[in-house]
């Protein structure tokens, strides 16, 4: 951006610039753009005029012209001195996505350098660090363990004692974990620093001489988690206690209880038929004394209830009591079962979880002897250090959290990461136009259809446009604020990602559990072939989006930005095997991250075969069969199908002739099921196939959760939350709650649906994922914020879960029965309708009209054909889309008849009419 020398530019600049007058003697014009991901500073010139000698006589030579050189930074940094004044240090651009920044202090103490990106803060800015004189007879520190670092990963620093002379050296690392302090002294006046922390936060270090603090400390470290992978297990063991009275299995299932403390803790129990045939409560002892627990059918107590039950002292769970042995818990090895052993019998009752978090997701099998002692092996594939968190009655057990070293060969993992800026999306007004877009290659758009349910409950079709290519969008003009339902359907089965949320207005709530990720990238590939899937931010804001592929090969990611809170993402990789995508938004995983997918290797003969005569309208329990045609290639055909509870089961394969297979399977449930179909390993084009066995009427999005339970909680007391099923078919109910401690959680049937009741015991945030079928229901997982008291150690993300086989449900309202109509929009009087059926009729054939309601909102069409002997023999009414109809009937006697034809409740335009025979 320049002018010619014949119009300069005489306007001033604007004052946030940083202005560099430069002299040049000869040069080309240039202007250096903005790369993305690359080069950070935009440097314009953009004055040119010509500077007389004599004007300038300091200089030693002569320049034919001047620019003025301004510099636009999209990284920018700034140090905040002891003083409070403001200096700048120099950023130097690597030219790799990466930048170095250089400063040089002026003062002595703590300075605060923020680093801005596009004006946002960089995770962890703004960054302290100390400034000392280089006098001698000091004890100086410096690292980048004394500003940051990230979990299970050693932090560093040094201490410089030179010239100090004689003294104590004591150092102290304080937070959210214990960390392990290691030190060498280099035999040169110097003292390297290694600490461990275990859990992500703020660590207060504290380097103290000759019992004084040095300058500068206690020095605060952010710790960041980022990078590790988690997993755990949970063991129960639980008291036992028999009530009274004979209960009914079915009156079980309307059935709650909750056992209150002497303190006043109260928690959910559980229920179960005991052998005696009364029924019993399971629970864990927490408190010594009298406890109270209440059963109730509906809110009511039943007969006898509340009942008390005594707790001694040898009953209540004691972590300190728990012994753990075997060296596991201090060193292992990759690729093998790491052992170790803990003995319970003399801690009382309480729950085992276990949690192991480091550079790979290690596999854990327990095997539980049944006596209050169990085996427990993990299997690491990375060294490294791995944390081990051990928590019996949620409490640590002695020596919890473990820091242990794993060594041994890894896999040699790959992985590569892109990071994008999320913008947040302007508000969606009513009445505005809405669109919600994604990317289904490879299918036809026939098969594809979409329903909005606004906040009130009324569902309307909504219109599908392909864009481009395999990118399609649904299109809808919402006439409500708040949280709209988007079903998106391919073949009357939801897509991945489907049921959406759509908000109409300002956002309620943001962060990463509002993200949404689908497609077929996220669940399976091909080696070389470009693997695609959607990532849907809208409802969750303004962010950054980290997208990381890791597995036996790097990936080649691209990213397409839709600019309308979606984008459309691909990967490619050169070798099969097992990859893990990670998603992140802000620095935390998204519903469902990392995802697992096998890349399978490249397809060669597979490519060839296709699938005929799919079958259609399935039964459970009776086998089924379809065709797949070879096309003449070679090598072997195995197939599976993997039923909606996750069991698979092989399929039959019959060779036929040369060129033709027969597939027959045997589905026992109803439900979407997936067939996979492999030739010489690979999956064939297509595979896994999705079909609906039986009448599949389970329709996650016509669940919703509302209550107490999904706001602010407080720990210690028991609250609850509806999860209302009616309408939504039965099905798999499945709850699960992420947070700083397990929750005692259980579900009971209520009028409604089910309700679901819980107690947390550490303050913090709790993430509550609730899925209908194995899909996510629209809000989940639901952020909830619990205050209050800690009632148990913190130590990793625990999660609880309880799962339901829920029964058929429907609405009641007022005094009806039955299911409740949605509240129609609708006007009879512009509905439009023509053909010879409304006038005049022949005897024994189709007569046809057709009815126009397009411009006529959404409701039912009612057709009634009444003759002088009573009703017509048939009536069949065809929707063709977009509320248009055709209508036949059939008459067999002559007379005149009256053809009602209404929308509703209302006749439309010249119902009730006449018609002869």
């Amino acid at each position: 951006m320049w002018c010619d020398e014949e119009e300069p530019i005489s306007e001033p600049v604007e004052a946030s610039w940083e202005e560099h007058s430069q002299f040049y003697r000869s040069f080309p014009r240039f202007m250096t753009v903005s790369e993305h991901d690359k080069r950070e500073t935009v440097r314009v010139f953009f004055i040119e005029q010509d500077v007389p000698e004599v004007e300038n006589p300091t200089l030693d030579f002569v320049p034919t012209n001047m620019l003025n050189a301004f510099f636009m930074h999209t990284h920018k940094a700034e140090v905040k001195m002891p003083s409070g004044q403001v200096d700048k240090p120099v950023i130097d651009d690597n030219h790799d996505g990466t930048v170095s920044i250089r400063y040089d202090p002026k003062e002595e103490g703590i300075h605060e350098l923020a680093v801005k990106y596009n004006g946002e803060h960089v995770q962890g800015s703004p960054f302290k660090f100390h400034v000392d004189s280089i006098s001698s007879g000091y004890v100086t520190a410096y690292g980048p363990g004394l500003v940051h670092g990230v979990t299970g990963e050693p932090a560093q620093f040094i201490i410089s004692t030179k010239g100090a002379g004689a003294g104590g050296l004591q150092m102290a690392v304080e937070g959210p974990s214990k960390a392990d302090i290691t030190y060498h002294d280099n035999k040169d006046g110097t003292v390297s620093v290694s600490y461990l922390p275990t859990a992500p936060g703020e660590y207060k270090i504290s380097v103290r001489f000759g019992d004084k603090h040095i300058k500068g400390s206690p020095y605060f470290a952010k710790i960041t988690g980022e990078g590790r992978k988690r997993n755990q297990i949970s063991v129960g063991s639980c008291s036992e206690v028999t009530l009274p009275g004979v209960i009914s299995d079915n009156d079980l299932r309307s059935l709650n209880a909750s056992i209150q403390a002497p303190t006043g803790l109260e928690e959910p129990c559980f229920l179960k038929r005991m052998p005696t045939g009364n029924i019993g409560i399971s629970f864990t002892p927490r408190e010594i004394g009298e406890h109270t627990v209440s059963v109730k059918r509906l809110g009511k107590h039943i007969a006898n209830s509340p009942f008390k039950v005594n707790v001694c002292e040898r009953e209540v769970g004691d972590a300190k009591k728990v012994v753990v042995t075997g060296g596991a818990l201090k060193e292992g090895k990759t690729h093998q079962d790491n052992v170790f052993s803990v003995d319970t019998r003399n801690a009382g009752y309480g729950g085992l979880s276990l949690s192991i978090e480091g550079p790979s997701k290690a596999e854990i099998q327990c095997t539980d002897k049944d006596d209050g002692t169990l085996n427990i092996a993990y299997k690491p594939t990375e060294p490294g250090y791995y944390i081990v968190n051990l928590k019996f009655a949620d409490h640590h057990v002695t020596g919890s959290p473990f820091t242990v070293k794993v060594s041994g060969e890894g896999t040699n993992r790959q992985r590569e990461k892109i990071q994008r800026q999320r913008d947040a999306v302007p508000i969606t007004e009513v009445g505005s136009q809405c669109k919600l877009t994604f990317k289904m290659p490879g299918i036809t758009s026939f098969d594809l259809s979409a329903t909005v349910t606004s906040p009130g409950g009324v569902s309307e079709d909504a219109e599908i446009q392909e864009i481009e290519d395999g990118l399609y969008a649904v299109h809808f003009i919402p006439k409500e604020l708040g949280v709209h339902t988007v079903s998106v359907k391919y073949k009357q089965i939801h897509i991945p990602g489907s049921p959406f949320q759509f908000t109409v207005g300002p956002l309620k709530d943001t962060g990463a559990h509002l993200v949404k990720a689908g497609g077929p990238g996220l669940e399976h590939g091909e080696q070389g072939v470009p693997a695609e899937f959607n990532v849907w931010t809208r409802e969750a804001g303004g962010g950054t989006l980290a997208i990381s592929v890791e597995g036996p090969s790097k990936a080649e990611i691209e990213f397409k930005d839709r600019k309308d809170g979606s984008c459309d993402v691909s990967y490619v990789v050169s070798e099969p095997g097992d990859y893990r995508i990670g998603l992140k938004f802000n620095d935390r995983h998204i519903p469902d991250s990392p995802f697992k997918v096998y890349i399978s290797p490249a397809m060669g003969e597979a490519h060839k075969l296709e699938v005929a005569q799919f079958p259609t309208g399935l039964q459970a329990d009776k086998p089924a069969q379809f065709m797949v045609r070879k096309n003449g290639a070679k090598g072997e055909l195995d197939a599976k199908v993997v039923a909606p509870s996750n069991n698979e089961d092989d399929c039959f394969i019959q060779l036929i002739d040369q060129d033709q297979y027969s597939v027959r399977f045997y589905p026992r449930e109803n439900g979407i099921h997936a067939i996979h179909v492999k030739f010489n390993g690979v999956h064939i084009p297509g595979s896994p196939y999705r079909i609906k066995v039986g009448k599949d009427d389970v329709d996650p999005a016509a669940v919703h959760a509302s209550g107490k339970g999904l706001g602010e909680v407080k720990t210690g007391e028991k609250t609850d939350l509806i999860i209302d099923t009616c309408n939504a078919g039965a099905g798999t109910l499945a709850v699960t709650v992420d947070g700083p401690a397990k929750v005692a959680m259980d579900c009971t049937e209520v009028e409604e649906g089910y309700k679901v009741r819980y107690t947390p015991l550490l303050p913090g945030h709790y993430y509550m994922t609730i899925k209908y079928n194995q899909m996510h229901i629209v809000g989940s997982p639901f952020k909830i914020n619990c205050t209050g008291e800690s009632l148990a150690e913190a130590g990793g993300q625990e999660t609880s879960s309880v799962i339901v086989e829920t029964v058929a449900k429907v609405s009641k309202g007022g005094n009806r029965t039955g299911v409740i109509l949605p509240i129609f929009k609708s006007d009879a009087s512009k509905i439009q309708s023509k053909g010879m059926g409304l006038k005049k009729a022949y005897m024994g054939k189709q007569n046809q009209f057709t009815i126009n309601a397009g411009d006529a909102g959404n409701n039912i069409l009612f057709v009634g054909i009444y003759g002088p002997k009573g009703p017509c023999d048939e009536v069949f009414i065809k929707h063709t889309g977009r509320n248009q109809y055709n209508v036949n009937y059939l008459v067999r006697e002559r007379g005149d008849y009256i053809l009602l034809v209404k929308w509703g409740d209302d006749h439309i335009p010249g119902s009730p009419f006449k018609v002869e025979v």
